[in-house]
């Protein structure tokens, strides 16, 4: 299981000038261990091109063993993020 954060790979959180549900989920698992995050929040980590050297792998591990924990948007959803970095 991965112990760093976002923050770890891509420094510390820099407050954006406007709100969303996107920037308040990306402030509040910034600094939470990848291996700890929803796999909701990976999709959108990866999604947003944050921090992809280790949550992608996560991402990987996590579909390779079918882990599902109810936090995505859409069965799949996980898995469909990693299919359109390509």
């Amino acid at each position: 299981m991965e112990q760093r954060s976002v923050g770890d790979i891509e420094g510390p959180w820099i407050e954006p000038e406007f709100d969303s549900n996107l920037i308040r989920r990306c402030r509040e698992n910034w600094a939470v261990s990848i291996g700890q995050v929803a796999n909701g929040v990976l999709a959108t980590f990866i999604r947003q091109r944050v921090g992809l050297s280790i949550v992608v792998p996560e991402a990987k591990c996590r579909i390779e063993a079918r882990y599902d924990d109810d936090s995505e948007m859409y069965d799949g959803e996980l898995a469909a993020a990693l299919a359109d970095l390509s």
